[in-house]
């Protein structure tokens, strides 16, 4: 059985169309946690001021109109992300998904909780008009929501709210990229 090739790396340079289509496929699948230019370096076997051009161009590439992705830079990593503006359509995808994993019960209460938070389960169960004890669990066990503390009230019950976690898997940035609720 022949070993699958491997690229040349001794050569100095790589084409640049090449080098961004790598780079690109390298930071596609680094996902969330993405890479820094000395790691894309080391993968793409190239200097530092080479990868640095490279993200330039990607930059410049993914700010043209009509891209579904952008460069996005936290502290010293290099990520693609979804460009918040389309968000309704991720969103959209994002909630069918999660129709599969979650049941009805548990979309309505994290539905709740993401547009009313910091809420406590009365609240919740006062909202549905059944008890919602199995969908908050379900919801604290996928890290979709969180204890965010206690009311400083009689019984002093806990009131939750949704997670970063929350946000990634349905595609936003904050809380106020959440779509409008419709008008009663």
């Amino acid at each position: 059985m022949e070993e699958p090739q491997r690229p040349d790396l001794s050569r100095p340079e790589e084409p640049l169309d090449e080098l961004l289509a790598a780079a690109e496929a390298l930071l596609f699948v680094a996902g969330d946690e993405g890479l820094t230019v000395e790691r894309l370096g080391e993968a793409l076997g190239v200097s530092r001021r080479t990868v640095e051009g490279v993200l330039r161009r990607l930059e410049e590439l993914y700010a043209r109109p009509g891209r579904g992705l952008t460069l996005v830079r936290s502290g010293s990593v290099y990520l693609l992300a979804t460009r918040p503006e389309l968000e309704r359509y991720l969103l959209r995808l994002a909630i069918g998904r999660k129709a599969g994993t979650l049941s009805s019960s548990a979309l309505e209460t994290l539905a709740i909780i993401a547009y009313r938070q910091p809420i406590t389960r009365a609240e919740i169960e006062e909202i549905r008009g059944v008890r919602s004890e199995q969908a908050i669990r379900t919801l604290l066990e996928k890290g979709l929501i969180e204890e965010r503390g206690r009311l400083e009230v009689a019984g002093r019950p806990i009131v939750y709210g949704t997670t970063v976690r929350f946000l990634q898997q349905f595609g936003l940035t904050s809380l106020d990229d959440l779509p409008p609720l419709p008008e009663d």
